[in-house]
């Protein structure tokens, strides 16, 4: 179904004028009520390049939601001069050119923590499948290797392993609850201590890593992160080492990644973000130490009604001159 684009109507004066940058999927699934609430326009349905269209249509637009594999950068907002809020449907707001939001005034929401229960669940769910060679076992059985092979390779126990989580934002507590339930023990590397915090805090990721034998990765992608998980913090993990990234791939120096995992200088990996999306790494196809997902764990059933509210109502309290849901730029 296309995204409704009804063009600026005298009529409806009430209405607030929204421009869609990435077109969304959470717009291909709302009700009438949703869309009598904002105009629409959408530059993907248009011949026109972006820039032409944002200069014939969107010149007194205020407010634009976009997806996380949209690029909004200063020559983007150069053309939308009237721009005051952004509202991103991903928690990670690494697309958006911050700096230069901050120069035009602009306030920028993102999903907020709406997104964390579920990709903690599915970063648990590839330590287990890794540890336990959930993976590798079904390959094995469906290929009828069991009979021809044998006994399949031990799994590791998981209870009593040393977590280290990178980030202790919402995703990483929630990530550290599950496994503190399975008995194992919680470090963290965070730009500060958490003050309510029980865990163990690292100021080192160097050290973190060192003592830790999972390395759990849930902080945002910035310029001080890209490539923080570098080979030498991959060494410090070391041989019986498990990393798990859930945040965004280009905080791991993927080559070295790889690198690390065909020299079997780390013991695994269970990923669900990569640097250059949607391509992976054809190396890693062939490890039965490490599990992949397609950038998936925060898709479950319901996350777009999740999604819908959590949007709409950055937008409305936008156009109602009140407090943003989830500000990460301005209106905090």
């Amino acid at each position: 179904m296309a995204v409704p684009t009804p063009k600026p109507s005298s009529t409806h004066p009430q209405l607030g004028q929204i421009v869609i940058l990435g077109l969304p999927s959470f717009l291909k699934r709302q009700d009438k009520e949703f869309t009598s609430k904002f105009q629409f326009l959408s530059p993907s349905e248009s011949n026109l390049p972006l820039d032409q269209f944002l200069a014939a249509e969107a010149q007194n637009t205020q407010a634009a939601v976009c997806s996380g594999g949209f690029k909004i950068s200063a020559d983007v907002l150069r053309h939308l001069p009237s721009l005051r809020l952004i509202v991103t449907t991903s928690t990670g707001f690494n697309q958006i050119d911050l700096s230069e939001c901050r120069k035009r005034g602009i306030s920028v929401a993102n999903a907020g923590n709406i997104y964390s229960v579920d990709v903690a669940d599915l970063a648990v769910g590839m330590i287990i499948d890794v540890m336990r060679k959930i993976s590798a076992g079904n390959r094995f059985v469906k290929s009828g290797l069991w009979p021809k092979q044998g006994n399949f390779p031990l799994g590791s126990k998981l209870g009593g392993k040393q977590i280290g989580i990178v980030g202790l934002g919402s995703i990483g507590v929630q990530v550290a609850r599950r496994l503190e339930a399975f008995g194992c023990k919680i470090s963290y590397y965070s730009r500060k201590k958490k003050p309510f915090s029980l865990y163990t805090f690292h100021s080192d990721i160097h050290e973190l890593a060192s003592v830790s034998d999972i390395l759990v990765i849930c902080c945002a992608l910035t310029e001080k992160t890209r490539h923080m998980i570098n080979r030498e913090v991959l060494l410090a993990l070391g041989k019986e080492g498990l990393i798990v990234n859930v945040a965004r791939g280009a905080v791991i120096d993927e080559k070295e990644l790889v690198r690390c995992l065909v020299r079997q200088e780390i013991a695994g990996a269970g990923l669900d973000v990569f640097e250059h999306e949607p391509h992976v790494p054809r190396e890693l196809f062939g490890l039965d130490n490490v599990v992949l997902s397609p950038h998936s764990a925060a898709l479950t059933e319901g996350v777009f009604r999740n999604t819908n509210e959590i949007v709409t109502g950055n937008l409305e309290a936008f156009f109602s001159n009140r407090p943003l849901l989830s500000p990460v730029l301005g209106d905090e």
